[in-house]
This record gives C-alpha cells, structure tokens and sequence, in this order.
C-alpha cells in the first residue's frame, strides 16, 4: 500500500484532501464546543421538605427511614444524606456497574412503602442528579427595589428564552414569592376565629372547580367556577364566616394580607448596587461559545433601552476559559508549529521540513472527524490534548522523512527513496506509534473525580496518533517522492546555501564528537551504566526522601477571588449583612488602590456580594463576597491573585463571632488540602474530636482556615407539658400543632402564578413571633374551648442542636477541614504526622473512625486505579515490542529507557520551580510511551544491520550514528512543541504546565539515554548471553569428559 500510494500521487491528495474537507465540517458544523468535560453523575438525589423541623428530628424521622429502607439495594456504592432546619437531602451514588436508571425504579419504590414519615412531610422528590452546564449568568442591578430588580429579571429571562439556541435561564440570588396572610390574637379573638378556621375557608374558596355539562340541543354547556385567588385582593376578599346578623367576615378584615417575598432574607449587590442574576445554561449539544455569545449580543442590543439607573452585564463567562484555552492552543500552535519547522529546515531541506510540518494539521483535523463521529465535545481539556500532542505527532513523520533524506543523499531517485526509506522504518515507527497511544490509553481509566477531568485528553491524542500514522504511511511519500536534493548544482547563495553548509556541518559534528562519545561509552560499558543507575538511585532517594516536594493537586491561581464568611447558626440577617459590606468595602478599596488611573481599569473589574447565601446553601449566617480581576496575560502588574488574597484576609482582619472565614482563589480544586472525616453515632463525641484535631492544626504555621462541619448549632426551646395543661385535656400533639400554625405558619395552598409555585402562609404577624415573651403570652385552645397563656399549659428547655447533620453509609459524620500553603509545606510529611496524630488521639474513642477525604480520597482512588494501569501497560508495551523485534530479550532494552527518562523530568521541575504533583505523574504516564520509540528506531536498525552481516559492535557504532539525526529531531520537536506552552502565563495554562514538563524535559533527558544507554545496553546484554553460552558449552565438554 506504500508503494501504490507513493507512485499515485492523485490517490494520496486526494486522501489528504477528503481529511482536510471533513476535519473543517467537523470544525464547523458537528463538534460540540463546551467548557468543562461533561460526566454522568451516577448519583440518584432525594429530597424531603419538612417545615419547621429540626434537623434531628428530620434525620430521625425521615433520613435514617430513607437510609435502612434502601441500604440493601444491590449496586448502591454509598449512601450520603445531609439533614438541615426544613428537609433532608440523601444522595445514593451507584456503583459504576450498574444502570442508575434501573435503581432508580427501586430506589422509588422503596420510599414509596415508607408509611411512618412524620405527618407534615411533603412528598419525596426522586430523581437522577443532573448537571447543569452553566455558560454565563446576566447581572441586573441598580439602585432600586428588590422587588423592581425581580420583576425586571423576570422580563430579562423571558426575552433571553425567546433567543433561538437559549433553553435554560433561571433567576439566582433572589428570594421566592410567598403570600402571607398574618392575623394577630387579638383579631383572631374578636372574631372568633382560629388560624385554622382561615386556612380552610381559603382552601374552600380559592379554587376552580368543574361540575359537568349541561346538554341541551344546541350543544354542551360547560358548568364551572372559577374562584381561584392569584394577588392580595383576590385574597383579602374570601369570606371567612358570616354572623347571625347577617354580616360577612372577610379576610381583610381579620388579617394583613402580604403579596411579597419569603422572610429568609437574601441580598445580593453587583458593584455596590442591588442586583438579581439571571443564569444562562446549554443543554445537549448546543455550544457554550455560542450560547455566550448570543447573552453578550443580547445585552448590547437592550442597553438603549434600559430604565434610568438600571445596568445590564454579565459574569462569570465560562466560555471566556474555552476562549482562553483555545487561544492558547492557537498560539501554542503556530509558535510551536514554527519554531517545529525551523527546526526540521535547519537539519533537512525546506521542502522535506514543510511535508514533514503538513502532517500535523492534517492529523488535527482528522482528529476532528473522529470527534464528531464518537461525539467528544471541544473543552477545555481535550484542548489540552491538542496541545500536548502538538510536538509528538510529527515524530513519525520525522523518521519516515529523514530516513528518506539520508535514501536521497545516497543517491536514490525520489520515487525509490520514498517508498524505500518509508518501507524501512513502518515496522518500528508504526509499533511506535501504538506504544504512544497505550501510554495515553490509562488515563482513560482513572477512577474518582480526576480521571472525568483528564480523560478527554486521550480521546483527542489517540485519534490525531492515528491520523499521523495514516498521513506519514500514505500521504507523505507521495510528497517526498517529488522531492529533488540538486546535489550536482553549485551551492547558491542566501539561505539554502547557509542551511546546507549547516546541515552537513552537523553531521561532521556527529563524526567528531557523538561517535568518539559513543566510542568510549561502548568501552567502559559497565562503568557507563553503574554511573547512570546511581544517578536513578539519588533520584529517587530524593523524592522519597521529601526532599523533593510532591503535593498531589497544586494551587492553580484563578481569575475570580472569593471569601466566604459563616456565622453561628441563628446570627441576625443584619449582623452577617454588616460584616459582608466590610468585606465588599475592602475588596472595593482594593480596586481603587490597583486601578489605572489613565482609563480607570484595574486588576480587580467586578464584585459580587451577597448576605444571606453562602453559595449552593442559604441562610442568615452566611455571607459571601467575590471580585473578578483581568486576565492574568493582559496585567500591566505583577501583582498575583494570591497577593491580592492576602491583603484582602489582612484588610477584613478577623470578625467577631464569626464560625469560619475562608479567602479562595484556586482554578479547580480535587478537594480539601486536608479534609478528615470521622463517622461514629455520638455528636458529642465527634465534636470533641474535631476540637483536639482542630487545635492540634493549629500548631502547623502553614495550615490555616480551619474549620469544621458541625457549627456551634442553633438555640432551641424545648415544649414540655406542664401538670396544668394535663389537667386541662391537652396533650403535646395539640400544643406543638397550635404553635407551628402560630410562628411557622399554615400552608392554605400553593398556587402557580406565571412560572412561580407560590406558598400561601397564614400565620401570626412578625411583632407576635420575634420575643420569648410572645410565646409565653401566646394563647391555647384547649379541648372545652377555653384560652389559657401557653406559658401557663407548658414549660420550656433552653438548649443547642446541631445547624446541620451529615450522615454517610448510616453513620453521622464530621469533617475538619484546612487549607495549606502548598508552596511552603511538604504535604507528605504533613500527612503522615497527621495520621500518627489521629490514631493516638482514637484510641480513647472507640465509637469513633476516620478516612481522609478530599485531596487524600482523590489521591487514592486515581493512584489505585494508576497503579493497575501502569502495570497492565508496561505489559502491553512488551509485547507491542517483542512483536516486531521478534525477542523476549530486545524489549527490555528498549525499555529500559524508561526509568532514566523520569531523571530529566525530575530535573525539568526543579528548573521550573514547580513541585511533582498528579499532574506530572500523567506527563510521565505520556512520557512512557514518546521516550520508547526512539529507542526501538535505534535497535531495530541495529538489528536490520545485524541481519546483513555486520558485526555487532559494528552495527551498534553504525546505528548510533545513523540515527542521531531523527532521534535528536524527534526529541528537540517534541520539546520545542510545548516550549511555548511551558512559558505561557494565562491562569488557564497552569494546570497544563506540570505534565508539559514531565513530557517535555523528559524526552530530552531521554535522549541522551537513547544515544548513549542503549547501544550499550545492547552490547552487555551480547556479553551476557556469550558468558551464558560459553559457560553452557564449558558444562557440556565437562560432562562429555567424565
């Protein structure tokens, strides 16, 4: 097929011609563009609203029911549920084995038999989780009223979704509608009505009904009423009794009807001013890219006509990081594709180094083709795919070209040395290429979290492998064979003559110095080796050591800062508000400190606060406040978003009361630094607990922002019966119903007004429920009718509970979190303390367990999986080489690279400043695969020359010489591809940066060990087998003797 495509020329442009025309189809019609890589959750989510518990009663009366109805169900891999004041959310993620769409149906029913949740509890919803993919949220803010900003908003999402290719807009940061209908005791008495007597006549009036049809001849008549209430008067005018007298008692003249928001405030402010968000999510295949860009247009277009004061914008544009990314993948390839080319025209000729370079956009856009076919989506990390690949996918194609060049210089005619020098090195450029591609194959299979993130990074690698494949098997020699090298011309002037007297004075400079080299090496063979594995041995005695710092995750700095502040459960919404503003206030001066003063742009360009909210949960305790600054490239300051935090931690300083306080700015986070989970049944105990581990963190100077998962809780009164309210018929049941209908309220209905499911409340008026005294004062119906004070009918228990209980696999649970300045900290020596420090603590708490989450969970799940991997591709790549080298021996030669190449890379971080981390553990999983193939070039032309009857010494020198030209070319491209990427300095490239220097530094290390190594590997692996054979024939003449 070689020699037919080379001697069809029309068949080999035409080939590359049907790739290029399908890789930009896909480009620009069938690949789908999103931000992070999509991922099924596996998770089914079950939620249960119960007004006005707490959360134990809520854990006890719903979650555990959940919990032992379930826990026997078949594929169920854990059971987490988090109870709050309200409702219970228990989350089951199944077992990666089975369909969670069949569990589903008997996880539904399983709940469904529950006849023993408490009496109020609302109907479970059950369902699979789903991610939403968020692309951009639309800010609307001014200096108007919460509810101008809603209903303003309200109109934003409509018109967003009237946009073809928007589906999903949702309004965030904004409180529920909810009608309350608030009537006081004195009211209730005078008309002699109870909160219930309301809520009915409500629920008796405020509805439409059908009562059939009348038929007569002309037709059908439809008999119905339509009575259901929407807004405050259609609620303020049910009638609630009548009197003897013949007068009608309304609503309105009982109570106070509020057509307005739920009282959990909630306040959220976009650069000072009050603000809702609308956020925009994509759904299916629609691009994120595309879907902002249609948010971006429609803003422009609707600033003219804004009301007065009102502003429109955007934040947190998701699409801007692919922006980014792909930016980088573009400037990553053309400087890398350039300083590629220069490269390969410095060694060969112009004409061999452009069709060498055309082989790796054709091998991207027919990468392109497969990612349509399979439906891999364009984001964030298989652009990082791209980027890695950039330097490799030319290596076969550098052999293949140079092998035809060095054909070309003995002078072969183009066809000849095309299909000749191509011919000569597919067997190992082909294995080549299928050890690259097993390389990349196990991060396919890495399990937890991690391995979602980077597994789009093969899916991009592995198909533009292929292509490459293809290109330079089909494509390239057809090219090549058209080559001319005009030998017998006389040497021009200009570039040509300078690269040529370049070139071959490179290959003099082979002669002079590697073969002498290569020489003395061959001599002192063994002493060469011993030097290189003691090498290896310091190396590794200084990463094991601790002396080379390894963090499993790094702190990648992010474009978005954010302090999230947590008071005691219970704390006024106008305290945490007051701490809020402080921490907007010295963001704000911040901004005014690093603003430019020529055009008032700055490091810090917008701030989001909000009181009221912490982010996914909501409540008076908690605040949270984030500022976006400008692109880490476009800064005229070196000022970090690191640098920016601490300031910001030192401006706020401490705050009084305050649980926890925790300033972020990390790009993506696998978990906690530390993160210790105990489980056991006693809070008391898991409390005490977490305070010893949380003072003994304290003791580390690098570890701050220490925390837990059990607050302080939140105050409670306990009702008791007191002997009065016994005598007088009363029983808990009546006084605990009369009170909830008091102070949390009575649900009458819910209706549905436009897009929102609204609550109607009926319940006493704020100035009745805000004191201990209202309470006391608070009156009873008992069973005869009579009113008595509840404070005369029953007795009240002061005390604490937990804000919020977490239970996972049927045990509560408590987790003490840090973080940790990873840059000053040796995270293994960290860990390990910590662990000798908890099993000496557990011993005096028996009841009590412990695992390591976050980070350390991370860790363990994708290094386990790594550690299968690992072992099964070292495998696989034996016996992709002992195929073609036809030896149990050969392979392990060439293999043998591969330890010493985790030299250089160790190295490469320590000139880069940057730890060993996860990341540079996947470069050296890539590295395994590029640094072998030249090493199988190099030992299968020893065998080729073997073979032809040359001695093995000989053919040893030979082949080293020979193939110093491609195997340094394949290295330095390799190199030189992510050269660009290694100094780049976007916040987006950070997480790229690691596993470039493992690849990158790598094979350049390895290719000393290639040059030098390897042809001496292969002469003492020569003496061992004629010891072993003269040693064997020795035995056999000394057997024949006796």
């Amino acid at each position: 097929m070689i020699s037919w495509f080379a001697r069809n020329t029309v068949a080999a442009n035409l080939l590359m011609a049907s790739i290029i025309l399908g890789g930009l189809f896909a480009i620009n019609n069938g690949v789908r563009l999103e931000v992070f890589p999509p991922f099924e959750l596996d998770t089914v989510s079950v939620s249960v609203p119960l007004r006005g518990a707490t959360p134990e009663d809520v854990e006890l009366g719903v979650a555990v029911r959940i919990e032992e109805a379930i826990q026997d169900l078949e594929g169920i891999d854990r059971i987490i549920s988090r109870s709050v004041e309200g409702s219970t959310r228990v989350q089951i993620e199944i077992d990666s084995d089975y369909d969670p769409r069949e569990l589903l149906d008997d996880i539904k029913s399983r709940i469904d038999a529950i006849n023993t949740f408490p009496a109020d509890t609302e109907k479970p919803i059950i369902s699979l989780s789903v991610r939403r993919f968020e692309v951009i949220s639309v800010v609307i803010a001014g200096d108007y009223a919460e509810e101008e900003i809603r209903r303003f908003a309200e109109q934003v999402r409509d018109e967003l979704l009237r946009i073809e290719g928007i589906t999903q807009a949702e309004l965030a940061s904004v409180r529920r509608y909810e009608i309350a209908i608030e009537a006081s005791q004195d009211r209730l008495r005078e008309f002699n009505v109870t909160l219930a007597d309301i809520s009915q006549a409500i629920r008796n009036s405020s509805v439409d009904l059908s009562a059939g049809n009348i038929r007569t001849e002309g037709g059908d008549v439809l008999i119905r009423s339509k009575g259901q209430a929407y807004r405050r008067a259609d609620f303020a005018e049910i009638v609630v009794k009548t009197n003897p007298d013949g007068s009608i008692v309304r609503v309105s003249d009982i109570a106070n009807v509020q057509d307005g928001f739920q009282e959990e405030s909630v306040r959220t402010k976009f650069n000072g001013k009050n603000a809702a968000f609308v956020d925009v999510s994509r759904t299916g295949k629609q691009s994120a890219m595309e879907t902002a860009e249609k948010v971006r247009n429609y803003i422009d277009s609707r600033q003219g006509s804004l009301p007065v004061g009102l502003e429109l914008s955007y934040w947190d544009d998701d699409s801007q990081i692919l922006t980014n990314r792909l930016g980088i993948l573009a400037r990553s390839a053309a400087q890398g594709g350039v300083l590629v080319i220069l490269l390969l025209t410095l060694f060969l000729r112009p004409a061999i180094a452009f069709w060498v370079f055309l082989g790796i956009p054709i091998s991207f856009l027919g990468a392109f083709i497969l990612m349509n076919v399979f439906d891999i989506s364009l984001n964030m990390m298989s652009a990082f795919g791209f980027i890695i690949v950039l330097g490799i996918v030319v290596d076969d194609a550098i052999v293949t070209g140079e092998n035809v060049y060095r054909h070309m210089q003995t002078g072969d005619s183009g066809l000849s040395a095309a299909i000749h020098g191509t011919k000569e090195v597919a067997i190992p450029v082909t294995f080549g290429i299928l050890t690259t591609i097993a390389a990349f194959m196990p991060l396919v299979f890495i399990e937890g979290r991690l391995g979602t993130w980077f597994s789009p990074v093969p899916m991009v690698v592995i198909p533009v492998l292929i292509f490459s494949l293809v290109e330079s098997k089909l494509i390239l020699p057809a090219h090549l064979a058209h080559v001319r090298l005009h030998k017998d011309k006389p040497v021009t002037k200009g570039f040509s003559a300078w690269q040529r007297r370049f070139a071959d004075g490179f290959e003099e400079k082979i002669l002079k110095i590697y073969q002498p080299a290569l020489d003395f090496t061959l001599r002192h063979r063994y002493s060469t080796l011993a030097s290189f594995v003691g090498v290896l041995i310091v190396m590794i005695m200084l990463v094991t050591s601790g002396w080379t710092r390894f963090v499993f995750f790094p702190s990648i700095e992010s474009e978005t800062a954010t302090a999230t502040l947590v008071m005691p459960v219970g704390t006024p919404f106008e305290v945490t508000s007051r701490h809020a503003d402080k921490m907007y206030e010295a963001a704000r001066t911040m901004r005014d400190k690093y603003a430019n003063e020529a055009d008032g742009t700055g490091m810090i360009t917008n701030i989001l606060s909000s009181a009221g909210s912490g982010g996914r949960s909501n409540g008076s305790h908690l605040a949270r406040v984030r500022f976006e600054t400008a692109p880490r490239e476009t800064r005229t300051s070196d000022l970090s978003v690191t640098d920016l935090i601490n300031e910001w931690r030192r401006l706020v300083g401490p705050i009084p009361g305050a649980e926890s306080i925790n300033f972020r700015a990390t790009f993506f986070r696998p978990g906690e630094p530390i993160d210790v989970q105990f489980s056991g049944n006693s809070l008391d105990e898991l409390n005490r607990v977490g305070d010893e581990l949380k003072t003994h963190l304290a003791s580390y100077p690098g570890v701050f922002e220490i925390a837990d998962s059990l607050s302080d809780g939140k105050e409670e009164l306990r009702i008791e019966l007191s002997a009065q309210g016994h005598l007088l018929g009363l029983t808990r049941s009546d006084i605990v119903r009369q009170v909830g209908q008091a102070f949390k309220g009575l649900e009458a209905q819910r209706i549905q007004r436009g897009r929102d499911d609204i609550r109607v409340l009926v319940r006493f008026p704020i100035e009745e429920r805000d004191t201990l005294s209202a309470l006391n004062e608070m009156l009873i119906t008992a069973p005869n009718g009579r009113l008595v004070p509840l404070a005369n009918v029953a007795n009240f228990i002061p005390g604490k509970g937990p804000s919020q209980i977490t239970r996972i696999d049927r045990y509560r649970v408590l987790n003490v979190t840090a973080d940790v300045d990873k840059d000053n900290t040796n995270m293994v020596v960290l860990q390990g303390e910590l662990r000798e420090f908890i099993d000496n603590m557990l011993t005096r708490y028996p009841g009590i367990t412990y695992d390591m989450e976050g980070e350390q969970r991370q860790q363990r799940e994708s290094f386990g999986s790594l550690q299968n991997a690992i072992t099964i591709l070292l495998f696989v790549i034996f016996c992709l080489l002992a195929l073609p080298l036809k030896s149990y021996v050969q392979p392990l030669i060439v293999m043998s690279v591969i330890p010493f190449g985790i030299i250089g890379a160790i190295i490469g971080h320590w000139i880069m400043g940057h730890p060993l981390s996860f990341l540079s553990i996947l470069g050296l999983m890539a590295l395994l695969g590029v640094v072998i193939n030249d090493s199988l070039v190099l030992v299968d032309y020893i065998n080729q020359q073997h073979r032809a009857g040359e001695p093995l010494r000989d053919a040893v020198r030979r082949a080293g010489v020979a193939r110093f030209r491609p195997v340094m070319l394949t290295s330095l491209t390799t190199f030189f591809g992510l050269l660009p990427l290694l100094s780049e300095k976007a916040s987006a490239a950070q997480i790229l940066i690691p596993m470039a220097i493992s690849l990158g530094f790598g094979i350049l290390f390895a290719t000393v060990i290639t040059l030098i190594l390897i042809p001496t590997n292969v002469l003492i692996v020569d003496d061992i087998k004629r010891y072993l054979k003269s040693r064997g024939e020795a035995l056999k003449h000394a057997i024949t003797a006796d």
